[in-house]
């Protein structure tokens, strides 16, 4: 194929090929040359190529022209043709059309010709497309020439010939005006042509010729319009799409030209162009007088594609005239539509009526709800209340009129419902798309929008009455505050008008649909209201039968309120269900032998009245079984099965009631069936077994009985179909903007469903109004299910004799009568087998095999294509069934012989289609011989040119086959691509049928192929390339779908081989599609299924390669040439992609459409938004300010605030009318903008740069390049959030709130460097109060309340604000919510239910726990903290509303309590709830307890912290708030029965439950916030000394403590959380600690001195010493110790010592600060563990005590000093806690007490001996820190008694450790040494006195030798000092006759340290510094021993003099530093002032 790639065909490599391949080729050859002829354009040196090669060009073109090419070459060849003489040297071009003109004329009319002939008439149309006026002079020749050819042309020429005029018209514009009534006269005829392609066609040509055409919108309007009507007769979808454009533009033009029109004709006016609709409407196509012939006999029903085209039209009308103008005047087409309505002529027949109502309600919503802004709606929704209130009172006085001649008809009646049900459902439409922003409406006097509406609830018909209930509904949906209020209201209603049937039915009504609004409000509705409408229910009921003119009434409404209630879930049903049980039970007799008594009385009415009462109860029992699966115990189901009984045995009674009563009670008679089937199909079939027998002849009567005459396909047959197979059916089973009327014309013969058919449906849960179908449609389909739900479970006998009974049944009727039995028979099958399939379970032996699949088999070769499609899945299904390889294979083998054997197309595409679906379900074709025998009949089936049904039917059974073969086909793709290239290439463009199941065949070969399509091998290659060109060919297909194949596989092309999809021409091509199709509104723009193709596209193309995607979208528009110059274009080049997208968001509502547009913009952000921040913040804020007008809501400002406000604020309430590209954006799209702001600020968190967070790093940045920083525009995101939490709409500010709690979170910290001690957010806090305040309204709904406490708790918490006065702002908001909490129960009017109380007082009371947490943190923090935060200040503010919070809180957690009880305690739990919850709504309640209880109980602890557990007198007569909760057993009925001990007691314990609870739950994972919170809160208690004691007293509590501690050490590796848990450790060991002192101090007291020696028993291990594993804190602390030291350091532990985790100190070298500071906490927790045991308990932890220490320690001493990542820090914090917790244990009183002195003394010598040996390390150069081992040492001399340290040959040792440290050359070593020894010789003289003699020669040795070589440094300096220490030490610790000795030793040394007056001068510093102390020593020591002194003077002079030289030299240094000191006092100051100037 690259051979292909040159401007001249390469003739040679193309002789070269096969027919076939050389299509191929020639159509690749002719795609490149598409692509280069536009770039030669552009390139001076290509356009000379292209002149120079154009003769040569024009010939192979011409070639090609005359070789018979397909469809897709052709348009190719006359593109490429035309471009070339566009580019080149068009002079020429005259000859190109000339022969073309020829080939046309020729009198061949061969089939072989027809090619040549069509791609000349393709040639014309590009040719004058492209050269326009060049060509002016031929185009009056072409055109009769043309319009000649189409009288005797066939369908494909008569196609071909109407896209060529309309190309024609396109290039030549206005020079075509002499042809135009020409080329009318001949389109009118294609118009109405028999085939479908052609009447499109022409529809187009229409719509070019009107840009010029002024006649066809003046003079020629009604003829068009009346041949548009003819159009639609007949037509198909895609004819309905092109027509209705046509007729509605050019009505459009008509009302507003966009050209002035000529002399004597003007615009129409809208009256005029409706008449024009309206006429076509009632009339359809006719002319007057066969319409008048028709009315005269009766029969002028218009065909219903008549008036689904002109709905289509008059939508495109509206939508081209556009949003403006359907504003203004949408008054005027409200009273038109209205009129148009409410003509008895098009309501003649029920289902006329429903058609006619969906007609107009599709018009309304197409336009309004997608043309209109919101300010526009809420206008056009008061224009639409004026209207229904208007008709109303009409109605009404009609109705009141008291003459008879005058009063109302039945037919007016009629009339005005039908004109209420339309104005309604688009009023309840209107405002539940407006949700929340719709308030205006209702509180707006002049419309009374409630009163109007609750007005027709009393109108006399039903369905304007259901239609009044379901607008009601749609209010309670978008106003959640509203629905309480109107249920009391109707209920109200209700009662006062009991006696009235219009009123019970529509009040009734009205309960109900509200009823089912609360499934779409979760702040539901106060459970109270559930007992109000039991209450009405029943009363209705009971007091049925009192007046029989409203029996029925009454009775259908009380079912209907039973029903509707069941939809509000188990928690409110729970309640009620014993009465309605008991409701149940008297609705239908007790006994069957009652219901035969029964059968006896009564007449037609009191039958009537029965049976709709029992169709009721049975419709509330499917409604407690759909809705409340919770409640059906096996006590329920057993009490509803009695009344079920009845209503079965009913059904075989009910033949005979019709028989007694006539026709009167059949209607009700279906329902009451109708019901007990809904039911059954609901209940467990083994519940009713022994009612088998009656419902299964009954469901056979109604499957196959006589009377059943109704067969709705549409409903039955698509849901047993797949899904994949419904394509084969065309657009009308697929999705489609139009489907609300498009469904209409599927369902002719039953008509389409309305709410008036079954009432009980207006409380399910769905968005859109409900229409089910009538009674006798609903019951086939209940039927059919219930029959797949029975059969499985019936015995195999009886299973045969059904079937045959069928298939008897079907023999004996002939027509149309069989084909519905056999619809409902095979449906009924199909539903068995699926059910069968899905349950695993087997159909049976042979005898039943065998009828079934000749059910099948007969279905499979039915007429009807649907019928074909179910009975290929029912094939499937039954071979997954039988699951016998040998079954499947037979059933394949009939198949192969049907198709071998039959000729008809019916047969053939039934048996190809079964081929496909066989092996759906049993995991595919495993046989390579089946598949190529399937393979090879699908191939020659699709090549059958004589049926493109075969073909199409084929091919995609082919396409399954593909599919379920997968690797396997790999032998038959290249065939396979080969057949589809083929067929695509020359299968008519009027056969898109063909071209979809081609698509769908391309589709599965690429998916077989997968990732083997990246592969580079040649035949690989090839492949690529053939899907490349299939794809090339369907996208330049003019079927939407067939283009939408072409996408999805080059989606699927993209994924497996990225690099070979050319994004350079595919995103252009995407966006094209988006740019031609949008803009039109959608619900005219054709195809959904196109649209959804090209964001799926989008959407993956995004997610890998944003960037790239967003660049072509730009660059298209910029080459873009368009003559409609749409809005959206312009969108692209001013926001881009991304900013089209949100305006394509707006107007969609399909919302699998529109979760991919959120998709695609959620990828390209994540890809480019950190890379191009500003262009997606401004494209966001655009979105966010394009509301129609202002929408934020009012901000009250106090007068206090007024004042203070600053600029910023001022900003947010500019008006946002020109803001930005886009205008009039729904709240929708503006929510889902801001949460693209929080995207975006999380996205710059997660992968952006370090100065998106900090504003000193960005301004740096930016000096320095052009980066852009998310801090720089903190502005604009403050102004987004606030905009949004002030809009009126409650989601808007939901986000905004959320967005603004996000950026508080991140940028609270960032300070502001312009203003040191300042942070950036600080001059926000106007706009953050500003925007609050709105969400504490009285009003507020409580969702955004509780948001908004949660904003107010983080700003005052983030500490921005410091200033007491600037935080009252914030604070008062809290403040009132507290009152408002106070008041609780009290609040009168609840309009929510009561679980969304519980979520905002939780809110409120979590918020204030917050900000007391953080007040408390920093009361307690240093006011020079680097850290920001709140003042102390904070504190203050709080604590005036403590004393209510404490209570308040404390309430909560008890309520929490009660909550998280297990189920096994319900019965004990408070009957009425716990203070802030009910105990109906405990499960609502729940999760909002669940959500808040931690920093709540953080709170309480800390706020219990403060009080230190004392009792303050702080009852209810010292709170200034009226009503608080009572809690703890404050209350004050309790307060003299428990004490002040208990209630602490109880607070303690509620603490300790509530955290313990917690932290043990497995559900605690990703609650990191909560474990940090209840540790905390431990902490916090543990401080006080009360709850240690309690404590400390409890061993079993302390040991469970642990426990739980230990468990959550090894779970949770946060290291706060292990910290904590440590610390927590601490203060539990210390309770225990001061537990056992005090009890040994009260012992001591108690017992007195002589009994001391028992007093140390207290304490573990008493005096045995041993330690119970489980009920030991000893133990358990140890434990905990032992797990986190070898979880850091390894080594500790025997086993993994020699793990290959690091050689000696390895591991420790990878602690972390926080590991250090864990192992340092545990090494604490050990040394205080003595203290809390007996002294035989000490001896018994002791050894493991000191082998944990001592191993710490060898771990630590073998790393170098600062060495390592963590090694130095490690030292640093570890090394001290080790020494301090060995002096700790050292110094334990244990090792001194009699009964354990002995042990501890022998264990501690193995000690020291173990830590001698550490010197003596294994390795060969080991790196020793011998500083802390000496310090360790010495802390064992000083510390342990003197029994461990003197006995040899430890002491030996101990002294020769010292000895050799002091050899040491390290200085650092040697000033330890010196200063430990110190220390040694002042300690006790037994230990002293070895070292003295030991190491006293060392020493002065060592300092003898100084006079020789004199300190260097300040370290060598240090260490001779402390030695001069060390040896005074020694001197000062010898006795007194031996003292004067050593100071004769010791004054020498110091005097030899002086020096003499010249060596001082030049000397260094550290030598000065030596000879000055050393002085001062001397004059120190000297006089202490003067004898001594002078005796050394007297005998040595040379010391003498050396001393005297020094002392003189000191001497007159100090006299020189005094003179300088005095000499400043006496001069005058150094600066002077100059005071002359002169």
């Amino acid at each position: 194929m690259e051979r292909a790639h040159s401007l001249l065909l390469n003739e040679e490599a193309c002789s070269q090929l096969g027919e076939h391949q050389r299509a191929e080729f020639v159509f690749e050859w002719l795609r490149f040359l598409k692509k280069l002829l536009p770039a030669a354009d552009r390139c001076i040196f290509s356009q000379v190529d292209v002149k120079k090669n154009q003769k040569c060009l024009v010939e192979q073109l011409t070639g090609i022209l005359i070789g018979s090419p397909g469809p897709p070459t052709r348009w190719l060849l006359a593109h490429c043709l035309a471009l070339l003489y566009r580019v080149g040297d068009s002079l020429t071009s005259s000859h190109t059309v000339d022969r073309c003109n020829d080939i046309i004329r020729s009198k061949d009319d061969s089939p072989s010709y027809l090619p040549t002939r069509l791609a000349a008439i393709a040639c014309l149309g590009a040719l004058y497309e492209q050269l326009g006026r060049l060509l002016v002079n031929t185009f009056k020749e072409t055109l009769a020439n043309l319009l000649k050819a189409i009288k005797s042309a066939e369908s494909q020429g008569r196609y071909e010939i109407m896209l060529s005029v309309e190309k024609i018209l396109r290039g030549l514009g206005v020079s075509a005006v002499p042809c135009h009534r020409d080329i009318y006269k001949a389109t009118r005829a294609c118009l109405t042509d028999r085939s479908m392609a052609v009447r499109c066609a022409a529809a187009k040509c229409l719509l070019e010729l009107q840009r010029e055409a002024v006649f066809l919108w003046t003079s020629e309007l009604e003829n068009v319009a009346t041949l548009c009507f003819r159009a639609f007769e007949s037509s198909n979808y895609d004819v309905r799409v092109a027509i209705s454009k046509l007729l509605g533009t050019l009505l459009a033009t008509a009302v507003e030209p966009k050209q002035p029109t000529g002399t004597g004709s003007r615009r129409s006016s809208l009256e005029e162009v409706m008449d024009l609709l309206t006429g076509g409407f009632l009339r359809g196509g006719a002319g007057f007088l066969r319409a008048s012939g028709d009315k005269l006999k009766g029969t002028s029903s218009v065909s219903k594609d008549i008036r689904i085209g002109i709905t289509q039209s008059c939508v495109v009308f509206v939508s081209c005239l556009g949003g403006v103008w359907l504003e203004a005047n949408f008054s005027a087409l409200l009273v038109l539509l209205m009129e148009l309505v409410s003509q008895t002529r098009a309501t003649q027949t029920p289902a006329d009526a429903v058609c006619c109502r969906r007609c107009i309600s599709f018009i309304l919503r197409a336009t309004l709800g997608s043309l209109l802004g919101e300010k526009a709606q809420i206008a056009a929704a008061k224009e639409i209340c004026l209207a229904i209130g208007k008709q109303k009172r009409a109605v009404d006085a009609a109705m009141c009129d008291g003459n008879v001649e005058t009063r109302v008809t039945t037919t007016d009646v009629a009339a005005s419902q039908h004109v209420l049900v339309c104005a309604l459902l688009e009023l309840g439409s209107l405002v539940q798309g407006l949700a929340s922003t719709a308030a205006s409406l209702l509180t707006d006097t002049s419309t009374a929008l409630l009163d109007t509406v609750i007005s027709v609830l009393l109108h006399p018909s039903v369905s304007a009455r259901l239609a009044a209930a379901w607008c009601l509904r749609c209010v309670a949906v978008a106003l959640p505050s509203q629905g309480a209020v109107l249920l009391d209201r109707c209920a109200e209603r209700l009662n006062a008008l009991k006696s009235c049937p219009e009123a019970v039915a529509g009040y009734s009504s009205a309960i109900a649909a509200l009823l089912g609004a609360v499934q779409h409000c979760p702040l539901g509705i106060p459970h109270t209201k559930g007992n109000v409408v039991m209450g009405l229910a029943e009363d209705l009921l009971r007091s049925a039968t009192q007046n029989s003119r409203i029996s029925i009434q009454r009775t259908q409404a009380g079912w209907l309120l039973l029903s509707s209630l069941n939809t509000l879930g188990p928690a409110v049903v729970e309640h009620h269900l014993p009465r309605m049980l008991v409701l149940w039970r008297c609705a239908f007799p007790p006994s069957i032998r009652d219901l035969d008594m029964e059968l006896r009385r009564g007449d037609h009415f009191t039958w009537q009245v029965t049976l709709e009462g029992r169709a009721g109860a049975l419709c509330a029992m499917k409604s407690l079984v759909i809705h409340c699966r919770d409640l059906l115990t096996d006590d329920v189901i057993g009490r509803l099965l009695t009344p079920l009984a009845c209503a079965v045995a009913l059904l075989t009674k009910v033949p005979t009631l019709i028989k007694s009563y006539g026709n009167l009670i059949k209607n009700t008679s279906v329902v009451f069936r109708l019901r007990v089937y809904e039911i059954l199909a609901l209940l467990p079939p083994k519940t009713y077994e022994e009612s088998f027998g009656i419902v299964l002849k009954q469901l056979v009567t109604d499957i196959t009985g006589p009377e059943n005459v109704v067969c709705s396909e549409l409903t039955l047959l698509p849901p047993l179909c797949h899904s994949d197979d419904l394509a084969l059916l065309g657009p009308a089973l697929q999705d489609m903007d139009q489907h609300y009327i498009e469904e209409q014309l599927q369902r002719s013969s039953v008509g389409g469903g309305t709410l008036e058919y079954d009432p009980f449906t207006i409380c399910v849960k769905c968005q859109d109004v409900p229409a089910p179908l009538p009674p006798p449609a609903a019951l086939t389909t209940a039927a059919v299910q219930l029959f797949g739900v029975i059969f499985p479970h019936i015995i195999v006998p009886l299973r045969t004799q059904i079937l045959e009974q069928f298939t008897e049944s079907l023999k004996q009727l002939k027509g149309v009568r069989q084909q519905t039995v056999q619809t409902h028979v095979t449906a009924s099958l199909c539903s068995v087998l699926k059910h069968l399939g899905s349950s695993r379970v087997g159909l049976g032996p042979e005898e039943v095999r065998k009828p079934a699949l000749g059910l099948l088999v007969g279905a499979l070769e039915s007429s009807n294509p649907l019928l074909r499609c179910m009975a290929a899945e029912g094939l499937s299904r039954l071979v997954q069934v039988v699951n016998d390889p040998a079954f499947t294979v037979s059933m394949t083998l009939v198949s192969f012989d049907k198709l071998k054997t039959a000729r008809d197309a019916v047969t053939r595409t039934g048996h190809a289609l079964a081929l496909g679906s066989l092996y759906r379900y049993v995991g595919g074709i495993s046989s390579p011989q089946h598949l190529s025998a399937c393979v090879g009949i699908l191939f020659t089936l699709s090549q059958d040119s004589t049926s493109p049904e075969v073909q199409r039917w084929a091919l995609h059974s082919l396409s399954m086959v593909i599919d379920h073969a997968g690797p396997l086909y790999h032998g038959h793709v290249e065939a396979s691509f080969t057949l589809v290239l083929r067929l695509l290439l020359s299968i008519p463009p009027t056969h898109v049928e063909v071209h979809q199941s081609l698509g769908r065949c391309l589709n599965a070969l690429v998916t077989t192929l997968g990732p083997d399509l990246q592969g580079e091998g040649q035949s690989v290659s090839a492949l690529r390339t053939s899907c490349l060109v299939g794809c090339a060919v369907m996208q330049d297909s003019p079927d939407c779908l067939v283009e939408a194949q072409a996408i999805s596989c080059l989606q699927q092309l993209h994924m497996f081989a990225p690099r070979h999809v050319n994004l350079a021409s595919l995103v252009p091509s995407l966006c094209g599609i988006l740019l031609d199709y949008s803009m039109l509104v959608n619900l005219c723009s054709s195809y959904l299924s196109l649209r959804r193709a090209v964001v799926a596209c989008l959407r993956q193309l995004a997610q890998k390669e944003a960037l790239e995607v967003s660049e072509h979208a730009v660059a298209l528009v910029k080459e873009l040439p368009r003559r409609d110059n749409t809005h959206l274009d312009v969108t692209i080049k001013e926001v881009g992609l991304e900013g089209a997208l949100f305006s394509l968001l707006d107007r969609e509502s399909d919302p699998r459409l529109c979760q991919d547009i959120q998709e695609t913009l959620v990828h390209m952000m994540s890809s480019i938004a950190t890379g191009k921040l500003a262009h997606w913040l401004k494209l966001c804020k655009d979105v966010l300010s394009a509301s129609c007008s202002t929408q934020q809501a009012p901000v009250e400002t106090n007068q206090e605030e007024e004042g203070e406000r600053d600029d910023d604020a001022s900003v947010f309430h500019a008006t946002s009318e020109s803001s930005g590209p886009f205008t009039n954006l729904r709240w929708s799209t503006r929510v889902f903008a801001v949460e693209c702001v929080c995207r975006i600020i999380a996205l710059c968190e997660s992968h952006g740069h370090p100065a998106h967070f900090d504003m000193a790093l960005a301004q740096e940045h930016r000096l320095h390049e052009s980066t852009d920083f998310l801090v720089l525009h903190l502005a604009a995101l403050i102004r987004m959030a606030f905009m949004a939490a002030t809009d009126h709409s409650d989601k808007l500010r939901l986000s905004g709130l959320q967005t603004l709690l996000v950026i508080i979170r991140k940028f609270a910290a960032i300070p502001e460097p312009e203003f040191p001690g300042h942070v950036i957010l600080e001059q926000y806090q106007a706009n953050v109060g500003a925007a609050l305040r709105p969400a504490f309204t009285a009003d507020a709904p409580p969702d955004v309340t509780a948001k908004a406490c949660q904003v107010c708790s983080a700003w005052i918490a983030s500490g921005v604000v410091s200033d007491l006065r600037d935080l009252r702002r914030v604070h008062q908001l809290l403040a009132s919510s507290l009152v408002k909490v106070q008041a609780g129960k009290e609040v009168p009017s609840q309009l929510y239910n009561e679980g969304t109380s519980t979520m905002e007082t939780l809110a409120v009371l979590k918020a204030w726990a917050e900000v007391y947490i953080v007040a408390v943190q920093s009361s307690s923090r240093p006011r020079e903290s680097p850290i920001p935060g709140p003042g102390p200040g904070l504190l203050t503010l709080v604590q005036t509303d403590l004393a209510t919070l404490s209570r308040l809180w404390l309430a909560a957690l008890q309520d929490y309590v009660l909550l998280t009880l297990p189920q096994d305690y319900s019965a004990q739990l408070p009957a009425t709830g716990g203070t802030f919850y009910t105990a109906e709504t405990a499960e609502q309640a729940r999760p909002h307890y669940c959500s808040s209880w931690a920093p709540i109980l953080h709170a309480t602890a800390l706020w219990l912290n403060s009080t230190g557990f004392i009792m303050v007198d702080d009852g209810p007569a010292n709170l200034s708030r009226p009503v608080t909760p009572t809690s703890m057993g404050q209350s004050t009925s309790l307060a003299s029965v428990k004490s002040p001990e208990d209630i602490s007691s109880d607070r303690l314990h509620l603490i300790l439950g509530i955290s313990v609870e917690f932290l043990c739950s497995p559900h605690s994972h990703d609650q990191m916030e909560n474990i940090s919170s209840c540790l905390q809160a431990l902490q916090a208690l543990l401080e006080v000394s009360w709850p240690r004691s309690k404590v400390g007293n409890d061993q079993v509590l302390s040991v469970e403590l642990l426990s739980v501690l230990h468990r959550l050490i090894v779970t949770r590796e946060a290291p706060g959380v292990q910290l904590a848990v440590l610390e927590l450790v601490r203060q539990v060991v210390c309770a225990a600690q001061e537990h056992v002192k005090e009890k040994r101090h009260s012992a001591e007291v108690d017992d007195g001195a002589a009994e001391k020696e028992t007093v140390p028993e207290f304490g573990e291990g008493r005096d045995t010493g041993g330690l119970v594993p489980g009920r030991s804190l000893v133990f358990g602390a140890l434990e905990l110790c032992l797990c986190v030291l070898v979880r850091k350091l390894p080594q500790l532990s025997p086993k993994l010592a020699g793990s290959p985790s690091g050689g000696q100190g390895g591991s420790s070298l990878s602690l972390s600060d926080s590991d250090c500071r864990q192992v340092a906490a545990a090494l604490a927790i050990l040394s205080d563990l003595p203290s809390i045991c007996s002294p035989d308990g000490s001896v018994s932890i002791l050894p493991t005590l000191m082998y944990l220490l001592m191993g710490v320690l060898r771990e630590l001493v073998q790393q170098p000093c600062g060495g390592g990542a963590g090694g130095g820090e490690a030292l640093g914090l570890v090394v001290p806690a080790a020494l301090q917790a060995l002096r700790a244990v050292l110094s334990s009183p244990m090792s001194r007490s009699e009964k354990s002195r002995g042990a501890w003394a022998h264990l501690l010598r193995c000690a020291l001996n173990t830590l001698l040996d550490f010197w003596d390390s294994g390795t060969p150069n080991p790196v020793v820190d011998e500083v802390s081992l000496l310090t360790a040492l010495t802390i064992f001399l000083l510390t342990a008694s003197p029994e461990v340290t003197t006995a040899q040959p430890l002491q030996t040792r101990c002294i020769d450790k010292f000895k050799a440290s002091l050899e040491s050359k390290d200085p650092v070593v040697l000033s330890r040494s010196y200063q430990l020894l110190m220390s040694v010789f002042q300690s006790k003289t037994g230990v002293a006195v070895p070292f003295i003699q030991g190491l006293g020669s060392c020493v002065v040795g060592h300092l003898q030798g100084v006079e020789r070589r004199r300190p260097q440094s300040s370290k060598e300096l240090q260490a001779i000092q402390d030695g001069v220490r060390a040896l005074e030490a020694l001197v000062f610790a010898a006795d007194e006759m031996h003292r004067p000795q050593l100071v004769a030793i010791l004054l020498p040394i110091l005097i030899s340290f002086l020096l003499d007056e010249n060596a001082l001068s030049s000397a260094p510093a550290s030598a000065r510094t030596l000879h000055e102390s050393a002085l001062q020593d001397l004059m120190r020591i000297g006089p202490q021993h003067s004898s001594v002194f002078k005796a050394l003077m007297a005998s040595s002079p040379h010391m003498k003099a050396r001393l005297e030289a020094a002392v003189k030299g000191n001497q007159e240094s100090v006299n020189a530093k005094a003179t300088q000191l005095q000499v400043p006092s006496k001069t005058s100051p150094s600066i002077q002032l100059k005071t002359n100037f002169l």
